[in-house]
């Protein structure tokens, strides 16, 4: 193996072999090395195994960040539509499932072998199973100790991604890196995850686990419009996993069960129209039985036919379909996160090519910054966009 690359790029998931691709193209001679076995772990795992690669309406608005600003110079020149003309140019069928959100149409596997065909047409070499001893910096250059011996580059491109999900091989590599040499890391926490409770909030929703409704669940002062699903852990779904990224310790969640609809309108006029109607009965159209007849119990509001439901009781059940709030006890964490919130401040990275202002032989791309997306390809998108940006550098 030589010894001497334009760039070494550590780990081998999507940002790091888009980067690697390009780069490749460009004629710069290019190392990917990556701890794992086998790379893009997470990509094979995404969606379901179908991997949501992209949104087709991903703007810096959907993305977080201590600075909201940095990711806009790069996902303005790389967009969603610059990465589905590749995946089209492969030949791969992709589905549109949620409006925006595309899948691979068979398999993530379709998508990981698209990146790893450009690295190899590109003339990228791929090394996993290889730690990083030490890194150091050199007149010019970056000095890699690995396991597969000392190694110099003329840039060394961090992609080693967050920590979620670490039986995906997830660690804290870049952050020790990023420390190393400077920067400022903002504190990593799990995001697009399920909430958890413990005692009876716990058993009741784990009675209605399986169960998925319309929701909109909000907090923090953030709100979506989305599916919530019970879990025998707690709440999950899409609803759940995005209030996630912007919930505290200590913090409500407020859910209402019937978003979009005047609730009071609906069962004055139920009542009005079939006052014979049992208020599950009518309920259970709203919204899915087992969670109908559970609410009511949880509410202290009798089942009774419409016209002898009391005002009081009317409003009562109202306020709790429409304001329903809980406090999680936390999170199902890293095991299950999707992403990593916070991460390497980007005060001292160049949004242009990523490297740092003071150190260009080093830059960072990808998960591990301090940018994270909304569920819904978005995060797929920055890899793609930061790669690229770093990439043609």
């Amino acid at each position: 193996m030589s010894k001497q690359w334009d760039r070494i790029i550590v780990g081998a998931g999507a940002a790091g072999l888009m980067c690697a691709a390009v780069a490749g193209y460009r004629g710069q001679r290019v190392l990917v090395i990556d701890h794992a076995n086998k790379p893009g772990k997470k990509i094979l795992m995404s969606g379901g195994g179908r991997c949501n690669f992209t949104h087709l309406h991903s703007t810096p608005a959907n993305f977080f960040s201590q600075n909201p600003h940095f990711c806009k110079s790069a996902l303005s020149r790389y967009s969603p539509a610059d990465f589905l003309e590749l995946v089209e140019r492969h030949g791969i069928e992709w589905v549109e499932k949620t409006p925006g959100q595309l899948f691979c149409k068979e398999s993530a596997k379709d998508l990981l072998q698209m990146l790893l065909t450009e690295c190899d047409w590109a003339g990228v070499q791929i090394e996993m199973n290889t730690r990083v001893e030490q890194v150091q910096q050199r007149a010019g250059s970056m000095q890699l100790k690995t396991s597969l011996g000392t190694l110099d580059c003329g840039q060394l491109v961090i992609a080693s991604g967050g920590l979620s999900i670490p039986t995906m091989g997830a660690s804290g590599f870049g952050y020790e890196i990023a420390k190393q040499f400077g920067l400022a890391v903002i504190e990593p926490r799990p995001a697009l995850v399920p909430f958890t409770f413990t005692d009876k909030w716990k058993e009741r929703l784990a009675a209605l686990s399986g169960v998925s409704c319309d929701a909109r669940v909000t907090t923090a002062g953030h709100s979506y419009r989305e599916p919530l699903l019970f879990t025998h852990r707690g709440l999950s779904g899409p609803g759940a996993l995005q209030v996630s990224s912007h919930w505290r310790d200590g913090q409500d969640i407020e859910i209402s069960l019937m978003p979009g609809v005047e609730a009071a309108q609906q069962l004055l006029q139920a009542r009005r129209q079939a006052p014979r109607q049992t208020l599950s009965s009518w309920l259970a159209g709203m919204v899915p039985g087992r969670l109908a007849e559970a609410f009511l119990q949880w509410a202290e509001v009798a089942d009774v036919q419409l016209a002898n439901l009391p005002n009081s009781q009317l409003e009562k059940l109202i306020e709790a379909l429409i304001h329903w709030r809980l406090r999680p006890a936390g999170t199902e964490g890293w095991r299950t996160a999707e992403v990593t919130l916070g991460g390497v401040c980007t005060g001292q990275i160049s949004q242009q090519n990523f490297s740092l202002k003071q150190l260009p032989e080093l830059a960072f791309i990808g998960e591990v910054l301090d940018v994270t997306g909304e569920l819904g390809g978005h995060n797929f998108q920055w890899a793609w966009a930061s790669a690229v940006a770093c990439g043609q550098a």
